[in-house]
């Protein structure tokens, strides 16, 4: 009985995921762009159904339906399947995300977590430096100057910025003394991290943003210069999977930063689960409000912020954590 019940339920982790995912990641897409619209002072996309509610399903189709081009001299293996290991590498990264306290079914526990690894956050690291690939290659097999330059800066940025974001993350470790994100919510369980932490907390969200190439670190893309960089010359579906990317990481950012910082699924009064979105949600607000807001960074400015302030900032911090940790205990 046990065993039917726990298979079911896994199961339905495995299904509902990435369908919830793939969900909010179409809706963010509607409510990015109704955003921006009201902070620069116009209606954003409002013909689709109701309040353009049904903007997504017109975005799918419109995707569905476009031919598949590859460019002549392509690469063509590469190029046609670059952009699913951006896609597939984000969704991946929800899985070690707990997105809820345990529920007890039937006397059987279920946690609300994919899967709950001793190495979580490790495979988070780990499954970000793999979508490094997924832009580098895109660019590289597209045989287009702007795209390989979009691909060059996408590589260069993201592998930069991974050391502030790993750096950053040490004294959460050290904190919750395990690398698991079940155990790192259960020990911000008086109070949240970024009430001890705020300068880690600051370095994590400037390297996250710049890991997920939005506005102001979106120079792999910078239109105005490389017409739309490591993805210039894809359409279709494969230009979906790299927005698909795009938005899923959002999302997960929004998961990691409540996860680390925030206090994952906790608060009072609410349901865990309920507190874990309004979380995530908040997060996501704040980089859209940055993307309507800032403006694109220099390149030589990208790397002089992660390079010169970022990384150096990180490693002070994790002293000034150990040496913190070793007063407290005499």
């Amino acid at each position: 009985m046990h065993l039917a019940l726990g298979t079911v339920l896994l199961v339905l982790k495995i299904v509902f995921v990435p369908v919830a995912l793939l969900l909010g990641a179409g809706w963010l897409i509607l409510g990015e762009r109704r955003l921006l619209g009201w902070i620069q002072i116009r209606l954003g996309p409002n013909r689709a159904g109701p309040w353009g509610l049904l903007q997504p399903a017109a975005d799918v189709v419109k995707l569905l339906t476009k031919e598949d081009l590859v460019p002549e001299g392509a690469d063509r293996w590469i190029f046609l399947y670059a952009p699913a290991v951006v896609a597939v590498t984000a969704m991946l990264m929800f899985a070690v995300a707990p997105f809820g306290d345990t529920w007890t079914f039937f006397g059987m526990r279920f946690p609300l977590i994919v899967t709950d690894l001793n190495v979580g956050l490790l495979f988070v690291l780990a499954l970000s430096s793999i979508s490094v690939y997924g832009v580098a290659l895109g660019g590289w097999a597209s045989n287009s100057k702007f795209s390989l330059l979009g691909g060059i800066r996408g590589a260069a940025q993201m592998i930069s910025y991974e050391l502030s974001l790993g750096l950053a993350l040490v004294p959460v470790v050290m904190l919750a003394q395990s690398f698991s994100l079940v155990d790192i919510v259960q020990a911000q369980a008086k109070y949240p991290f970024i009430l001890v932490q705020p300068v880690a907390f600051l370095i994590f969200f400037i390297s996250s943003v710049a890991e997920a190439k939005r506005i102001p670190f979106d120079l792999p893309e910078a239109e105005n210069e490389l017409v739309a960089g490591y993805h210039t010359e894809y359409s279709g579906m494969r230009f979906a999977l790299y927005f698909l990317g795009e938005y899923v990481t959002v999302i997960v950012l929004g998961a990691l930063v409540a996860v680390f910082f925030l206090g994952g699924w906790r608060g009072p009064l609410l349901p865990p689960v309920l507190w874990f979105f309004l979380k995530v949600a908040a997060v996501v607000f704040v980089l859209i409000w940055l993307r309507g807001t800032l403006p694109r960074l220099r390149y030589d400015q990208l790397m002089h912020l992660g390079w010169k302030i970022l990384i150096p900032a990180a490693l002070l911090n994790i002293v000034a954590t150990g040496g913190l940790a070793l007063l407290i205990k005499g």
